[in-house]
This record gives structure tokens, C-alpha cells and sequence, in this order.
């Protein structure tokens, strides 16, 4: 059971966000001793038994104003949740009045802004193009994978691979998305977007993340899939993504990536000594 040496007999708070649907349950441990195991993770993922989210968040001290910690849904860690940190950026600018944040992940650093009109920028940092940064198990064009349908390989802190078709709502993402997140060419599985352009710089997108499945949005795939679509001169290097959650903008500068959408803080709760017992 998780140490909740600070807390009382029934309490372990956590708030609930969400970015275009994309949810996630948020922990904040700046100020108090919570642990998350994977075991506590998947019993808060699930979405009878606990609360559910795509990606739990912890919220630690770091060097920057905060350190971001972030697990899936199959208990299993990420370096990087786009949506999430754009979700933990805007609370923490309410939180302290600023508008501009330097984060810690184990990605990196990360800076983020607000873009005005209710709106959340975050840098995601530079793209990850070669092949052992990704990481893939072998030496090998990132551009066009030696796979069915030719996808490109990105890295955004987490893998992703991308697969450009003539229309993303047609793909069976339940049965498409695990064949190849576990694909033999990601030795860290990957997550696995669909992706057809709509206009020009305008992509229509859908996501299979590892350790979670189908999701409404995702903010790594949106700029791997930027990235990719850039890459193969599909598009310029600042496009429109339009998910199943909603609309992200991603802005390829010289700097890193930059996302920019909404984000909403739904509810604080917290745990019974009766649930984390259960797990």
C-alpha cells in the first residue's frame, strides 16, 4: 500500500484532467510523502474498480518548479505524456500566477506557456529521428520502415510510429494498434498513430497507445506525427491535428516541438484506506 505517512487514516488525494478527452489522473507529491507503485497504478487505471485514466501523473520537486513522473495504464512508466503536461503546466500556473514554467521529466527539460484564450503551450522538446535514440532493435531507415504500409519511426521521449493512409477512420484501431506495438522492431513496444491529411498543413489522426489502447488524444503522437508528415514532405513544419478528442496545434521550431491546445482540471478526490487496500 502506498506510504501515506503525511495523510490521515482515509485520505490520498489526486485530481482528475483531461486534454481532448485524453485523461489522466494526477498526484501531487510536492509537499507530502505519496509513493505509486505499479500495482496502485493499474488499480486506479481501471475504469470500474477505480477511477481510469490513460496515464497517471506524479508531481514531485525538481530542479525547474516541478519534476514529472508518468505511469501507463498497464502500470508500466513513459518519459513523456504531452497532454498531461500541458494539463499539470496550466495547474501550476494558476497555482502560482506564473506564465511560464520549466518542468523536469525523464525526457528532459520541458518549458511551457500560456498561449492565451484558455489555451496551453508546451515545448516537447527536439525530435528523436535516429534509430538507437528511438529506440529501434536494429540499424535502419527511420523515414519508412521496412513494415506493411512503410510507417515512420519518431521518438518524442517515448516511440511512435506512424502509418499515413487514405482514411484514418477506417482503420480497426482495436485489432491494428497491438499488432504493432509490440512489433519486433520496438524493443520498448510503441505507440501507433493513423494518420491522413486533410488540407494542407491539416492532418486527421488516431492513436493506439502502448500500455493503454485506443485513446481519444495523445500529445507525443501528435508530434511524432507532425514530425513524420514534415519528414516526408507531406506538410510544413506547423499543422492543425484533428483527433478524436479534439483539436492540437504542433509547431515544429528550431527549438523542440511545440503543442498547443486546451486543458481541463475536472475534479479533486482522493482515495479510501478501504480502495488502497483492495489493490
Amino acid at each position: 500500500m502506498p506510504n501515506m505517512s503525511t495523510q490521515s487514516d482515509t485520505q490520498f488525494p489526486f485530481m482528475k484532467m483531461h486534454g481532448l478527452g485524453n485523461d489522466f489522473v494526477v498526484v501531487d507529491a510536492r509537499h507530502q510523502n505519496l509513493e505509486i507503485t505499479p500495482a496502485l497504478a493499474r488499480g486506479i487505471a481501471h475504469r470500474q474498480f477505480g477511477v481510469g485514466f490513460d496515464q497517471l501523473a506524479l508531481i514531485e520537486q525538481g530542479a525547474g518548479d516541478a519534476h514529472l513522473t508518468f505511469y501507463n495504464a498497464d502500470g508500466s512508466t513513459s518519459a513523456a505524456c504531452g497532454n498531461a503536461t500541458r494539463c499539470i503546466a496550466r495547474h501550476l500556473m494558476e497555482e502560482s500566477g506564473k506564465t511560464a514554467l520549466h518542468l523536469t521529466t525523464d525526457r528532459g527539460d520541458l518549458f511551457a506557456q500560456d498561449a492565451g484564450q484558455g489555451l496551453t503551450s508546451v515545448n516537447m522538446g527536439a525530435p528523436q529521428l535516429a534509430w538507437d535514440e528511438i529506440p529501434l532493435a536494429e540499424e535502419i531507415d527511420t523515414l519508412e520502415l521496412p513494415v506493411e504500409g512503410g510507417p515512420t519511426a519518431t521518438g518524442m521521449g517515448n516511440p511512435h510510429c506512424t502509418f499515413f493512409v487514405e482514411d484514418a477512420e477506417l482503420i480497426p484501431l482495436e485489432e491494428f494498434g497491438p499488432r504493432y506495438e509490440h512489433h519486433p522492431l520496438y524493443p520498448e513496444r510503441t505507440n501507433v498513430q493513423v494518420a491522413h491529411l486533410v488540407g494542407p498543413d491539416h492532418i486527421r489522426m488516431r492513436v493506439w497507445e502502448r500500455g493503454v489502447g485506443v485513446t481519444l488524444a495523445s500529445g507525443s503522437s501528435s508530434c511524432a506525427t507532425a514530425v513524420a508528415a514534415a519528414r516526408r514532405g507531406l506538410t510544413g513544419r506547423k499543422v492543425q491535428i484533428d483527433l478524436d478528442g479534439g483539436t492540437l496545434w504542433i509547431d515544429w521550431r528550431d527549438d523542440g516541438v511545440w503543442m498547443t491546445g486546451p486543458t481541463l482540471h475536472v475534479f479533486t478526490g482522493s482515495f479510501t484506506r478501504a480502495f488502497l487496500e483492495s489493490l
